[in-house]
């Protein structure tokens, strides 16, 4: 007896659910043969804001939690994704990437996971420090997170990509509210469903799919995102990306300071540090 398949509707992942656009929209998602492989959500302005605003409301527990937690959480995504790897495959593949360099995408995506969940319990003790200073004092910094981190996912690699960039936010306690590529936004979905079954609490992460050029402005304008990572913006967006970003003073990493693929560093661009001086007594 013949069957017709079950199309999946492919949604907006904001506050640990699969909410539709708002606005309605869909906009059509291309594979390598310039086919339609299915259409997506195309996230609104309404949609981003829900989105700051549950991950705001994530803040304090996310940033609360012990680095050892974080990390846990973090490698369960690495689980995760690591059992659905046969999925991500197929859908680069249909991006156009060949098979072996598709399956060697998804390999290195698990591994950077892996690599960045190691740092959650050391990255405080690393860039933390007891200051010399002149006088009978304790000087003590130590990293916190920034807040809520808008994430601009590069468009190629498209899984890959958009791990390098989540990861290093996540790891200090920062939450994210991420815009997908979107000329191969596939990926991305399916990773958002890996983040709903990996312990990740609601709102800490917060994927929209849609264009970029019509959402990038409203991230950078919003007053209650405190940072934001260009490394996937064009040269024009990350220009709007600073000109929105100077209302409240965001931090913003651009693509031209991405270096490495993983790095520390990438972890400290998304931290400020708080200072303590304490008398030392008689």
């Amino acid at each position: 007896m013949s069957r017709l398949d079950v199309r999946k509707t492919y949604k907006l992942y904001i506050g640990g659910k699969f909410p539709r656009s708002e606005s309605g929209r869909s906009y059509p998602a291309l594979g390598g043969d310039g086919e339609v492989v299915a259409r997506v959500a195309q996230g609104s302005r309404k949609d981003l804001r829900d989105a700051v605003r549950v991950a705001r409301e994530a803040v304090p527990g996310w940033a609360g939690t012990s680095g050892y937690n974080r990390g846990q959480v973090m490698y369960r995504i690495a689980e995760t994704l690591e059992d659905r790897r046969g999925t991500f495959v197929e859908q680069l593949h249909a991006g156009g990437m060949a098979k072996k360099a598709a399956e060697a995408e998804v390999a290195s995506a698990i591994d950077r996971i892996v690599w960045y969940a190691g740092w959650a319990d050391k990255f405080a003790q690393i860039y933390g420090n007891l200051n010399p200073v002149a006088g009978p004092f304790f000087n003590i910094s130590s990293p916190e997170p920034t807040g809520v981190v808008g994430v601009v996912a590069p468009e190629e690699p498209a899984l890959l990509g958009l791990v390098s960039r989540l990861a290093p936010v996540l790891v200090p306690g920062n939450t994210a509210v991420v815009l997908a590529s979107e000329r191969y936004p596939m990926p991305a979905i399916s990773f958002t469903e890996v983040l709903n079954s990996s312990d990740v609490p609601g709102g800490v992460v917060n994927v929209l799919t849609g264009l970029k050029d019509e959402l990038i402005p409203w991230l950078a304008d919003h007053m209650d995102v405190n940072a934001i990572d260009a490394g996937g913006a064009s040269p024009e967006q990350a220009i709007r990306v600073q000109e929105g970003a100077v209302h409240n003073v965001k931090r913003v990493v651009l693509p031209s300071t991405n270096g490495p693929g993983q790095s520390p560093y990438r972890i400290a661009a998304f931290t400020e540090t708080k200072t303590v001086w304490h008398p030392k007594g008689l």
